[in-house]
C-alpha cells in the first residue's frame, strides 16, 4: 500500500537509501546518513511536497518524493522526483505505483514540469520514467565522481499539460 511518510519511517527509509549510497552511483552522496538526518529531510521536503512510501506487511519496500527543482521563484511550477526501492524488491511494480502517484500529486499541486535527474546508465530508472512519457531533455557529461569513475547525469522531463492529463490514469492507491 502507498501512504504518506511519517517521521517514524526515517530508519526504514535511510536503510533503503544507504544501500544506494554505499553500492550505487544512483545517488552522488558518498557518506551514509543517519535516521536523524533522514528525518530532517522528510520534515523539510514534506512541508511542501509529497513524500510517500510503499509498505507491505509493516515493512517499507520503497519510497518516493518530489521537491522543488531550484529555489528561484520562476521555477515554482517545476519539481524533481526521487524514487528508491529496497534492494531485492525491484521489478515488482513498486516504482511504477510510486511514480504514478507522484505524477497525480504533481497535477493537483499545479506543477507544470516534473523532472527526473538520473545518473546514466540506469536502464531501470530511465525505462520507468519513459513509460510515463518522460522525454530525455539533455545530459551533462562527467559531472560526478564516485567509485573511481566519472559519471554522467541525464535529465528527463514530463510536461503535465492538458493532453498528458487525459492519458495518465488514476493512481493504484490514491495519494493521501
Amino acid at each position: 500500500m502507498i501512504r504518506t511518510v511519517s517521521l517514524e519511517d526515517a530508519g526504514a527509509i535511510v536503510f533503503i537509501y544507504n544501500y544506494y549510497v554505499k553500492n550505487s552511483p544512483a545517488t552522488f552522496e558518498e557518506i551514509p546518513l543517519s535516521a536523524r538526518d533522514m528525518a530532517a529531510r522528510i520534515r523539510t521536503v514534506g512541508e511542501n511536497y509529497p513524500w510517500i512510501v510503499w509498505e507491505e506487511n509493516g515493512e517499507i519496500l520503497g519510497y518516493a518524493y518530489m521537491h522543488r527543482y531550484h529555489e528561484r521563484a520562476a521555477y515554482r511550477y517545476t519539481a524533481e522526483d526521487s524514487i528508491y526501492i529496497r534492494a531485492g524488491c525491484e521489478g515488482r511494480g513498486i516504482g511504477r505505483a510510486l511514480l504514478e502517484n507522484l505524477i497525480n500529486a504533481a497535477r493537483k499541486m499545479e506543477i507544470r514540469v516534473l523532472l527526473s535527474i538520473i545518473t546514466v546508465p540506469n536502464e531501470a530508472s530511465v525505462g520507468l520514467h519513459e513509460k510515463f512519457g518522460f522525454k530525455k531533455a539533455g545530459q551533462f557529461h562527467e559531472v560526478g565522481y564516485k567509485f573511481g569513475q566519472w559519471l554522467d547525469v541525464g535529465y528527463w522531463e514530463l510536461l503535465l499539460d492538458a493532453e498528458e492529463k487525459r492519458r495518465v490514469k488514476e493512481p493504484l492507491t490514491p495519494f493521501v
